[in-house]
């Protein structure tokens, strides 16, 4: 077996309530269903029963969703959701799906429970920025793509159970751009957050495409795996206002023009573990699958 250092885990993320701000952690259980506790929870559009997300609600980033009581592989944990007003709620508290309707303007009920099928409404004339359609995706139309995404059976995931992100690629993007927009490694919800070495330039992870990543500590026992790496669609979530960033339709349009809309990867999880930061990232059995897949990390 061949592997080659490519970095280390400098961040993770999970977000308890899809499309809602997340959380910052030192470590995490990384399992075939993703992180343990991430989209736990999401939002279903009463009106429609689709799941809400931040491409049709940007204010849903407002929102930060955070474990106050931690979850277990046999205890779901308990969540609280802070409003911009410093209000807080859980998403079982009753009436917490009102004060969320409200702030929204828009009936949503918070739900645990996704059916086997999911799908996440969109607008067909913003979900891309300014970027035209047939940009994104050659065979789509104004007109003939549909008014949703689909999500990964059985979950509130968009294409895979954890997105990865190279910090080679966040800066290859940055200077594309011209280095006048704030391309922040958050607008692209990370998983995994790698901080790759300096000789991995461009973007990063497609020489990652075929192959595995082993994320494991110092004693390279009891190593995380992932593989089956799908390149990211972005979709106008990257170009959106959150903390302190400004929205900037620029983000977007520099991925299409440059990467085919494509930043980061959704990766499958064939083998558990504790992941921490600072765990070194080593490239195993790399190929030459270019697959592409349509997504976004929301």
């Amino acid at each position: 077996m061949v592997e080659h250092f490519v970095g280390r885990v400098a961040e993770l993320w999970r977000y308890p309530v899809k499309s809602m701000l997340g959380e910052r952690r030192n470590q995490l259980p990384i399992t075939p269903r993703g992180a343990l506790g991430d989209r736990a929870w999401a939002l279903r559009e009463t009106a429609t029963g689709r799941i809400a997300s931040a491409k049709r609600f940007p204010q849903l980033l407002a929102l930060r969703a955070e474990y106050e009581v931690e979850p277990t592989f046999a205890a779901p944990g308990r969540i609280q959701i802070t409003l911009p007003d410093g209000r807080t709620i859980c998403p079982d508290d009753p009436g917490a799906s009102t004060v969320i309707s409200d702030f929204l303007g828009h009936s949503v009920r918070l739900e645990n429970q996704p059916a086997s099928d999911e799908k996440t409404g969109i607008d067909r004339a913003t979900v891309f920025g300014d970027v035209p359609v047939g940009t994104m995706k050659a065979d789509w139309t104004p007109e003939s793509m549909p008014d949703y995404f689909q999500l990964m059976t059985g979950t509130f995931f968009e294409i895979g159970a954890v997105y990865l992100l190279a910090s080679g690629s966040v800066d290859h993007l940055s200077k594309l751009q011209g280095g006048t927009a704030q391309i922040d490694r958050r607008r692209f919800r990370p998983n995994i957050y790698i901080e790759s070495e300096a000789e991995c330039v461009g973007f990063v992870e497609d020489s990652w495409l075929g192959g595995a990543l082993d994320l494991s500590g110092a004693d390279r026992g009891g190593a995380v795996r992932v593989e089956g790496f799908k390149p990211t669609l972005w979709c106008v979530t990257s170009t959106l206002a959150q903390q302190d960033l400004p929205r900037d339709l620029s983000i977007l349009r520099t991925t299409a023009q440059h990467h085919r809309g494509c930043l980061g990867v959704y990766a499958t999880v064939t083998r558990s573990g504790l992941l921490r930061v600072g765990d070194a990232a080593y490239l195993v059995n790399q190929g030459t699958d270019t697959a592409r897949s349509m997504g976004e990390s929301a």
